[in-house]
């Protein structure tokens, strides 16, 4: 079963529809805010909790906002809005991406995804400029870990980093880094004492209730990105690329267990790296850092590797993975084939036609909606992509488009 995320625009044609769209515009001039279709010049932001806005759609296909946290009646996506600033320019986030998830030739399904745009306000804290959430986790041994890390993880990082916003403590590499080591280690810590079936511990009352989760784990790549730097962390062998001047750079480190510094950790710890189809921490777990794995504690660690990146004209989308996909395509052809997608013609006839049905809708929103489409395209084709090179894992792919601002 495919879980395939497109944010298109609806039809908007109706009456009703435009009424509803004039009203929204009216609101938002009553307001002081000034709807825009450039921009040059100034600092940016989402109004992400003015009344009266249409729904979202999730990554799991359900009608709720896609803001993890948020209200029902969040306001319509990528609403631009123009605040007052002396600063530079930064760069416009207008959380164009894809996302498809499937299990492939794998009979169970043991990936999650997760995505929140502009997820520190969802949880109710106001950062000076939006922020967004994208999550890979693809588990092993089963797939409760990864489901509570697509629950969770975004709330502990929420928590950690709003935190430091809230405190106005400038965000140095240095302070990245413990706050996400700290939100890895909450998460660690939530599903080592979680029950087999799932459920958190005292929230179950099944007949494996006690059975601790010593045998499951999953990993997580993680990436916050926000107008002026991209921050990925990475704990297992899934992956994070950035796309810069058409040049495919790594922005994680796949932790392989015969990784020389791995290596060498797990030696040291008092663990063994044997070789059986591949190198295996103690001949069982192919990647040495995940989250959960308690009978593999403390050879496999969850503390992630931090990078942090920042933001250029030049940055053209990011491909966050699980080894499905990059078991059988290199970083190179993946960016390849993304970079044909977003930069070609773009979307198909029929797909335009939708997606300019809205008439009433701001320029940069329909072309928001187009880099959407195509987002979704390349994420698609990426996952049929790695089933013609048979890969037999489940395949989870996240594109996210960071000029979608600039494409016009």
């Amino acid at each position: 079963m495919a879980e395939i995320c497109v944010n298109m625009a609806r039809d908007d044609s109706s009456p009703e529809k435009c009424r509803e769209a004039r009203r929204r515009r009216i609101e938002v001039r009553r307001a002081g805010l000034e709807l825009v279709e450039n921009w040059s010049g100034e600092r940016w932001r989402y109004e992400s909790d003015r009344p009266g806005g249409v729904k979202r759609n999730r990554t799991d296909g359900s009608s709720s906002s896609a803001t993890p946290g948020g209200s029902e009646s969040a306001a319509p996506e990528n609403l631009l809005v123009r605040t007052t600033s002396s600063q530079p320019p930064v760069f416009d986030l207008s959380a164009a991406y894809g996302v498809v998830s499937l299990s492939g030739r794998s009979r169970d399904m043991e990936d999650a995804v997760s995505v929140g745009t502009d997820f520190l306000r969802s949880m109710d804290r106001d950062p000076c400029f939006p922020m967004h959430f994208f999550g890979v986790f693809d588990g092993h041994g089963g797939a409760h870990v990864a489901m509570l890390c697509k629950e969770q993880m975004h709330v502990f990082m929420a928590e950690e980093l709003g935190v430091l916003t809230d405190s106005g403590v400038t965000m140095t590499p240095v302070v990245w880094n413990a706050a996400m080591a700290r939100s890895f280690e909450r998460m660690d810590e939530l599903v080592l004492g979680s029950c087999a079936c799932g459920a958190t511990a005292g929230n179950c009352g099944c007949d494996r209730s006690g059975v601790m989760s010593e045998i499951v784990g999953s990993t997580a790549v993680v990436a916050v990105v926000s107008p002026d730097s991209l921050v990925v962390a990475n704990c297992g062998d899934s992956r994070a690329v950035l796309s810069r001047g058409g040049r495919a750079i790594p922005l994680s480190d796949d932790h392989k267990p015969d990784r020389p510094d791995e290596l060498a950790r797990i030696e040291a710890a008092g663990g063994h790296v044997i070789y059986l189809n591949g190198a295996r921490v103690q001949g069982i777990l192919a990647m040495s850092r995940a989250l959960g794995d308690k009978y593999l504690k403390p050879y496999v660690i969850s503390e992630p590797e931090v990078n942090i990146t920042e933001r250029t004209p030049d940055d053209e989308f990011i491909i966050l993975a699980s080894d499905g996909l990059w078991d059988v395509l290199s970083n190179e052809l993946a960016c390849n084939v993304v970079r044909r997608c977003l930069t070609d013609a773009g979307p198909s006839s029929s797909a335009v036609d939708v997606l300019n049905m809205g008439a009433t809708e701001p320029a940069s929103s329909r072309d928001t909606q187009a880099s959407h489409s195509r987002s979704s395209l390349a994420a698609a084709l990426l996952t049929r992509l790695a089933l013609g090179r048979k890969s037999s894992d489940n395949i989870s792919v996240i594109v996210i488009d960071l000029k979608c601002s600039r494409r016009r």
